[in-house]
């Protein structure tokens, strides 16, 4: 548990998981793109270290792009009904959005954002590099796991 007496809402924390595996595997896509047309003629050896840098590149300038000129979301987050505000509430520009999202260059160095963010004293929606750019996710609607149940058919 955290030193901290603000609880962690795993709720919103599993909807910024699914939307970042969305945005992953678009972003792998276009990687594994990029990787097979421009670099096939690399030795085995090199296309391992290299296929991950350009899918790390491809995720963090997907990430950048969406979120400037997307009203704050990327496919996955519009999917989750989340979006990237600054602390104020006002829209993300450029350079906060790229250092918000400069951890997902490289897995480890995300799930090292993540954690920071979840175990350190702040506030616990927001990444650590979130807390560095003033930025943070929030909820824009209701997604299909907050919707209540239809009720029952009547009685027969």
């Amino acid at each position: 548990m955290t030193n901290n007496t603000e609880q962690i809402d795993w709720g919103h924390w599993i909807y910024r998981l699914i939307a970042l595996i969305i945005d992953s595997i678009i972003a792998f896509i276009v990687g594994a793109v990029i990787f097979y047309v421009v670099l096939v003629p690399l030795p085995w050896w090199a296309t391992t270290f290299v296929l991950p840098f350009i899918y790390g590149i491809v995720l963090v300038l997907y990430s950048v792009i969406f979120e400037v000129t997307w009203n704050g979301m990327t496919i996955g987050k519009k999917l989750l009904g989340l979006q990237v505000q600054t602390a104020n509430g006002g829209k993300v520009p450029f350079d906060k959005s790229f250092i918000r999202n400069i951890s997902k260059i490289y897995w480890l160095l995300l799930l090292l954002d993540w954690l920071l963010g979840i175990l350190t004293p702040g506030n616990k929606r927001q990444k650590y590099f979130d807390r560095i750019a003033g930025t943070m996710v929030v909820q824009t609607k209701q997604t299909f796991g907050s919707v209540p149940p239809p009720p029952p058919p009547p009685p027969t």
